[in-house]
């Protein structure tokens, strides 16, 4: 779930940014709500559920390339895209395997998102305004890895993977807030 989040970005993406950050954490939002009501069943809607989070992170992450393009590279948004797609697709794998299976695909790619997430914050942290993507990078692999030891539990439940979304949608919405007050000191 890697984005570019800087105060010199305020100038040219910040707007763009802005309003990405508050359709993920609204999306974020429906969608913990969503796949709660599912009661951790495997069934086709919460398969859906499981397989759209990670595409809609491709689809966020494409439309944050396009506003990034001109403020530098966007390799670690097209590596965050690879890996969203490889999980989106091992989720509807394992999403026929039952929720353990699930739970494991989920925790790698929490893990492996939250490492890209994590160095591409610590490089960009003397740019300023980086605390919200190293602090969610991190507690994604904390989390992923909770995830995959969770799997192995009697009874893994699928719903807990509602409180990761919606903490980083609560990430997003720290972020756009904060990009809005760079704005207006700009």
């Amino acid at each position: 779930m890697t984005t570019v989040d800087s105060p010199a970005a305020a100038g040219g993406i910040a707007p763009a940014l802005r309003q990405l950050y508050f359709v993920r954490f609204g999306f974020a939002i429906i969608w913990a709500a969503l796949l709660f009501t599912t009661k951790s069943d495997l069934g086709p809607l919460g398969v859906t559920l499981v397989v759209i989070y990670p595409l809609f992170d491709v689809a966020a992450a494409v439309v944050d390339a396009r506003s990034a393009r001109d403020t530098g590279s966007i390799r670690a948004l097209q590596v965050n895209m690879a890996i969203s797609l490889i999980a989106a697709v091992g989720l509807a794998v394992a999403g026929a395997s039952g929720v353990p299976a699930v739970l494991r695909v989920w925790g790698a790619w929490a893990i492996v998102s939250g490492i890209v997430q994590l160095i591409v914050g610590v490089v960009r942290r003397s740019m300023g305004g980086q605390w919200p993507m190293i602090l969610s990078g991190g507690i994604s692999v904390l989390a992923g890895g909770s995830f995959v030891m969770g799997a192995s539990a009697s009874d893994p439940k699928l719903s807990n993977v509602a409180g990761y979304a919606v903490l980083g949608g609560i990430f997003f919405l720290v972020s756009a807030l904060r990009l809005g007050r760079t704005t207006k000191v700009s």
